[in-house]
């Protein structure tokens, strides 16, 4: 009998994968792939909740989904979420048993209000912004997970699908669905190399983040203009922009940082030759990727059927719980 717990995370296609999404989560991804039931999604109709480019929507879902690939993602754990309707369905009698309240002291509709309003006073604020925790709660307990892979800033939402969770097992009084766990694994934390202090971010431009599927040039450019300090030796703090430079080594070539490192603690570090081998190791770190890359894209019919394929299967699942979650809720 298969022993393997589920897991469910997802990413939304705003943007190219950037250095810190792939260490943040997509490596991850791969890694359990062997040891879990996943179920990584596109949610493309998360997308939508932020002003967007309806136009470029589909190209750059798909766009995403041949960059997933490329990372090591198995096409049979893929899905789109809008080819799956039975998410925004669940997600309607889920809101039924969400609060008013609950949903406004999420923090992030109020950080992404105020960048909304940041960018353009005239740019109204999508409701979908203020609901949509509820259709990621639905897109965790469709399939029933039991893990899901977060950092520090995703635990507001995972408490409050295990609160929306908890309540449908009362309000149907059986104990339906799991409250999933958070899974938490190392984050490497990839702040922008243009501004140390704000997390790498395709939002913020395209200097604050490092696109592993860009020109090995331009790669290696940004490393070399990264921001550094204004001093060369050691000091009693690392400077912010020294240790985003030396996190990122670490993940890239560990042997390498740390010879680099010990060049720092005694005085020695010359910031250019730490940057070249930083930009070096960086390129070669990201090769595989951008050569299968280039593989997957010389038929992209192909795979858009194959993931088409994937999504329709893993559809069945979701379609299964809806009927079990309708069943129960008393809708015919």
């Amino acid at each position: 009998m298969d022993q393997k717990k589920t897991i469910l995370s997802c990413i939304q296609p705003t943007g190219n994968l950037h250095l810190g999404r792939y260490l943040g989560a997509i490596r991850n991804w791969v890694e359990i792939q062997q040891d879990y039931h996943c179920f990584y999604g596109v949610v493309n109709y998360h997308a939508m909740t932020m002003p967007y480019n309806s136009k470029k929507l589909a190209e750059q879902s798909w766009n995403l989904i041949y960059q997933l690939l490329a990372c090591g993602i198995k096409e049979e754990n893929l899905f789109v979420q809008s080819l799956i309707p039975e998410h925004t369905e669940l997600a309607w009698i889920l809101q039924c048993n969400t609060s008013f309240g609950e949903l406004g002291r999420m923090t992030q509709f109020k950080d992404k209000s105020q960048q909304i309003k940041d960018k353009d006073k005239d740019i109204f604020i999508s409701a979908a912004l203020y609901s949509y925790p509820v259709l990621q709660a639905a897109d965790i307990l469709i399939y029933k997970a039991h893990y899901v892979p977060v950092g520090k800033d995703q635990e507001q939402h995972l408490e409050l699908t295990r609160n929306i969770a908890q309540r449908f097992n009362f309000q149907v009084g059986k104990e339906y669905f799991y409250p999933p766990e958070p899974l938490f694994t190392r984050i490497p934390k990839v702040m922008s190399t243009a501004d140390p202090l704000r997390k790498m971010s395709a939002s913020l431009g395209e200097k604050h983040h490092i696109d592993i599927f860009s020109d090995e040039k331009r790669i290696a450019k940004q490393i070399r203009s990264a921001v550094t300090d204004s001093g060369e030796g050691p000091t009693d703090v690392m400077s912010p922009g020294i240790e985003n430079l030396f996190n990122i080594f670490r993940e890239t070539d560990e042997q390498a940082c740390n010879h680099f490192l010990e060049k720092y603690e005694s005085g020695n570090l010359a910031y250019g030759e730490f940057k070249m081998a930083l930009a070096d190791s960086l390129v070669e770190f990201t090769r595989p990727f951008r050569e299968r890359y280039t593989e997957i894209t010389a038929d992209k019919k192909a795979v858009r059927h194959r993931i088409k394929e994937s999504s329709r299967e893993i559809q069945k699942v979701a379609a299964q719980t809806l009927r079990e979650v309708k069943e129960l809720s008393g809708l015919i």
